[in-house]
């Protein structure tokens, strides 16, 4: 140790890559340091691979439509498992080396090695000291894996190493059915496999309003079987693993754990830090500087267990890096909570969930996906959409839905949420003949026709332009 470094960023996976892009416009003085494989968990084993996997399936799926458009012929129809893995690691190798070649040309200033806090400023990796006048920690996270579990070997299988596989077992259970359980239990019914999920939160998804979740299940009850009425226990089975929750009993080649992820900070010395550290043995970070108490260092990404989402892990790095950079801390608004689960239909949940506001002060509009235009057309016709609204001042404040392209719709309600606008507001905004975004319209409609009256048109009259040629 013979120098103080500006900045040492612990990881390089996304947070760790954003934070690195901020400092390197501000300074050449800094190490990167990353224990592990190179290249973020969306590219390698998360959302990506993920995404190549679930459009194969639903491409296979397809055939159980093609009666109804007059394509015959579909039973003739096989997947290729292997090749779909193949597929979907030819992709995911593409995706890595684009995030590879942010760390290719550091040289001495990237390190691979496990690094270990030794105050608030120092940092160990091995036998090797660094002095900085800033830290961000973004070490991302791992699958949880109960300790229980890791006896039954590669029979136990996370999303970290699903995707090596060269084929797929004929039965699968898939314990954990939030986002990353219903994605990857639908994709591998679709190609095949016997699914049978598992849960604990009587919600599916992360879905909180009852309504939204009730029409998820019955469209999911129609692909695979899954139970969510208690725990489920493993034990060893002559030719598999029986998974055992209340009075079900199954029994299966392989089980997926998805019960969650868990920040990669055991052994990274946050007791060295001086702060007081909560049950998970989490320091308190500030959301909107990253800081960690008032402490030189920067806690980034899924290594704070906030959100394990890859614009997420971005943004946060992007705070860090500046602010690790900064000689006066800056304060960042976050951007509206958005989340989507790409099952089909698209799981989303934008702005503030049902669960988190007062039914008092509440409206509720919603829209039915069974007989709408466009999506009847594709053969898509399924879902509900509920949106939520304040009673007094008609302001957009959330939304839950499971709905065709219900991730392109959540976007467009995100920006109006944080552009702050009335649902008649949104009303006047245009909505093309025929798309599904008509959907969307009618749960605005439904909201408009239960709050206060005020225009009686969606259109602004002329005069707001202030046109001359319209006067």
């Amino acid at each position: 140790m013979d120098k103080t470094l500006d900045v040492i960023i612990i990881g390089a996976g996304s947070a760790g890559l954003a934070a690195l892009r901020e400092v390197r416009k501000r300074s050449e003085s800094f190490l990167l340091i990353n224990d592990g494989a190179y290249g973020t968990t969306c590219a390698r084993v998360g959302c990506m691979p993920s995404k190549a996997l679930i459009e194969a399936a639903n491409a296979f799926h397809r055939r159980h439509s093609f009666d109804a458009f007059g394509i015959r012929g579909a039973a003739a129809l096989s997947v290729d498992v292997p090749a779909v893995l193949r597929r979907v690691r030819a992709l995911r190798d593409d995706f890595v080396a684009g995030t590879l070649a942010a760390t290719d040309e550091l040289g001495e200033r990237s390190e691979a090695g496990r690094a270990r806090l030794l105050d608030a400023q120092t940092v160990a990796v091995g036998e090797r000291r660094y002095h900085a006048r800033r830290i961000v920690i973004a070490s991302g996270s791992q699958p949880v894996i109960p300790d229980a579990w890791r006896a039954f070997g590669d029979r136990i299988v996370t999303t970290d190493t699903l995707f090596e596989r060269e084929t797929l077992p004929r039965r699968m259970a898939v314990v954990g059915l939030g986002a990353i359980g219903i994605e990857i239990a639908q994709a591998l019914s679709r190609l095949g496999v016997e699914v049978t999920g598992f849960g604990a939160n009587p919600r599916l998804a992360g879905l909180s309003d009852e309504a939204v979740d009730l029409a998820l299940r019955e469209l999911l009850h129609k692909e695979f079987a899954f139970h969510t009425s208690a725990s489920a226990e493993l034990s060893p089975t002559a030719d598999g693993i029986e998974v055992r929750s209340g009075a079900v009993r199954v029994v299966a080649d392989q089980v997926i754990a998805a019960i969650g992820r868990r920040p990669n900070v055991a052994g990274l010395g946050l007791e060295t830090l001086g702060v007081e550290l909560d049950a998970r043995g989490m320091p308190p970070v500030n959301p909107n500087t990253l800081q960690i108490a008032d402490l030189p260092v920067f806690l980034a990404g899924d290594a704070n267990g906030r959100a394990a989402l890859l614009h997420e892990a971005a943004d946060e790095g992007h705070i860090a890096g500046i602010n690790a950079m900064a000689t006066e801390l800056r304060c960042f608004r976050r951007r509206t909570p958005l989340a989507i689960v790409f099952a089909d239909p698209n799981v989303a949940v934008v702005g503030q969930r049902f669960a988190e506001l007062d039914a008092a002060q509440l409206v509720i509009g919603q829209a039915s996906f069974k007989r709408q235009g466009r999506a009847r057309t594709a053969q898509h016709n399924k879902g509900l959409m509920r949106l939520y609204a304040d009673r007094n001042s008609g302001r957009l404040l959330g939304g839950e839905m499971c709905v065709p392209a219900g991730e392109h719709m959540a976007h467009v309600l995100a920006l109006a949420i944080e552009r702050e606008l009335s649902v008649q507001e949104l009303l006047r905004l245009p909505f093309y003949h025929p798309v599904l975004e008509e959907g969307m319209r009618g749960a605005l409609r439904d909201l408009s026709a239960q709050l206060p009256a005020g225009s009686d048109s969606d259109l602004a009259s002329c005069g707001a332009y202030k046109v001359e040629a319209l006067d």
